[in-house]
């Protein structure tokens, strides 16, 4: 990857490639009860992949985590799991018989888009067909550098071979082994220990244990992914960027279906989780981070960065907004270039126009701020109107304090409202005014010096050099 950072910690749709994973683990039902722990063996940079992932999204999930010492190929990788397996599944299942059948999913920490579904889809087919291992295999035109799936004239698998130890007829086969399998905790048990490492890299494959299974009588069996993106695994950033895209044309593609208009599917980027109800408009460049609802006909212009907010029914953010941890109600109109910082509300009909800034503060119904404004830790009422120019200076240097406009009020452009302040129902404020006192309802209250002129001023006059030569 050419980067400080471990693989499997970056990121496709601003989530890490092994947080994809696990939650696709996680997804997967069927699993006897207390059997469905999930295992991570990780290598080098290991401290740092389990301090992320852990405090990543990923929830109410029993996790494992188990050092690989010495990386020495995949078999030897899910050895590491072998002693952690048998005590935990003898620990929740201590007069089980059935102990040695449960069903075993081995999944790669840099294959981040593979789908519960066809998880679902190896485990039931392992399960219903009683086979001793269960592989996920898909086609390909150039099937260079993946291991081949060898079969008999009846169509049966015989073996996995690498491709670097592949004959040349091997490596015109066409299927391929994506290295995802479905087994039982015994014939982890009875083949891992044998594998051996006679191969041009010196290493453990696990795709040898087929063999193994195969040389004495057990039957393997395989589902077929067609498509094969969703198997693919990441080596490069270039690959990276490849899958980004696929995975964002996932995203796209099911938003169409449920409704949702994009103005351009390529240039939406989803990196967290986005609800959208039906009549939803999405005009082009928009970044979506955390968690993100959007209401029934609302409209997102153009170059909008929404990040963990719940924007109302036929609202519209019009374009290059940036709009963070904030919730706009109903029949709301943002923008264009308006920013909303965390722990902000705006309830239904609030206009919020271009430049202004609103932080940790509320707004009332039918409220309107429509111009170079910052309200930062206020308190608005309802049918309040705030001027251009407008700010609320919530700062001492040490604290922050409130400021309170109540219903109906009115504040006159450019004027600095120093907290902590209240300004009365249906109060009016001067244009220019500072206020650091409490404004009166039903008054105008202002701060004004007399306009005076000097007579005898004189413009100063630009310095001039003169040139010496």
């Amino acid at each position: 990857m050419q980067s400080h950072l471990p693989k499997v910690l970056h990121q496709i749709g601003g989530k890490p490639l092994l947080a994809h994973v696990i939650s696709a683990a996680q997804a997967v039902h069927q699993l006897p009860p207390k059997s469905h722990a999930i295992y991570v063996i990780y290598g080098e940079g290991g401290e740092q992949v389990l301090k992320q992932v852990n405090n990543s999204t990923i929830t109410n999930v029993n996790l494992h985590w188990i050092e690989q010492k010495e990386q020495l190929g995949t078999g030897h990788a899910v050895q590491q799991v072998l002693p952690h397996l048998a005590h935990n599944l003898t620990l929740n299942h201590a007069t089980t018989p059935t102990t040695a059948n449960i069903p075993i999913i081995v999944l790669y920490g840099d294959v981040p888009l593979i789908t519960p579904k066809t998880l679902q889809d190896l485990l039931s087919n392992h399960i219903n067909h009683h086979h001793a291992i269960t592989l996920i295999t898909t086609k390909t035109r150039n099937p260079s550098g993946y291991g081949r799936v060898v079969r008999n004239t009846k169509n049966n698998i015989i073996a996995i071979v690498e491709d670097r130890d592949a004959s040349n007829e091997q490596r015109q086969i066409k299927e391929i082994n994506t290295g995802i399998l479905c087994t039982t905790n015994n014939i982890l048990q009875q083949y891992l220990p044998r594998l051996q490492s006679h191969n041009k890299q010196g290493e453990f494959y696990l795709t040898d244990i087929v063999a193994l299974a195969l040389a004495d009588g057990h039957k393997i069996g395989n589902i077929l992914v067609e498509d094969i993106t969703e198997v693919s695994g990441i080596n490069d950033l270039q690959q990276l960027a490849q899958l980004e895209r696929y995975y964002q044309k996932r995203i796209t593609t099911k938003l169409m279906q449920q409704g949702v208009t994009l103005r351009d599917p390529a240039r939406l980027d989803v990196r967290g989780e986005l609800q959208c109800a039906q009549d939803v408009v999405i005009d082009i460049n928009v970044i979506i981070e955390g968690r993100v609802s959007i209401g029934i006909n609302s409209v997102i212009g153009a170059n909008c960065y929404l990040k963990n907010i719940a924007i109302g029914n036929n609202v519209e953010i019009k374009a290059n907004c940036v709009l963070e941890g904030a919730v706009i109600e109903d029949n709301c109109v943002v923008g264009p270039f308006a920013r909303m910082r965390p722990q902000s509300t705006v309830a239904h009909g609030t206009h919020i126009g271009n430049f202004v800034e609103i932080k940790n503060s509320t707004l009332g119904p039918n409220s309107k701020v429509n111009h170079l404004t910052y309200l930062g830790d206020a308190v608005v009422g309802k049918q309040v109107n705030v001027g251009a120019g407008t700010i609320t200076c919530n700062y001492d240097g040490a604290n922050k304090h409130q400021t309170i406009i109540e219903d109906g009020a009115f504040i006159g452009s450019n004027v600095s409202l120093i907290a902590p302040v209240t300004i009365g129902n249906n109060a009016t404020i001067g244009a220019g005014s500072t206020i650091s006192h409490v404004a009166p309802a039903e008054k105008l209250t202002l701060t004004r010096s007399a306009q005076i002129t000097i007579d005898h001023w004189q413009k100063p006059v630009k310095n001039t050099v003169k040139d010496e030569k």
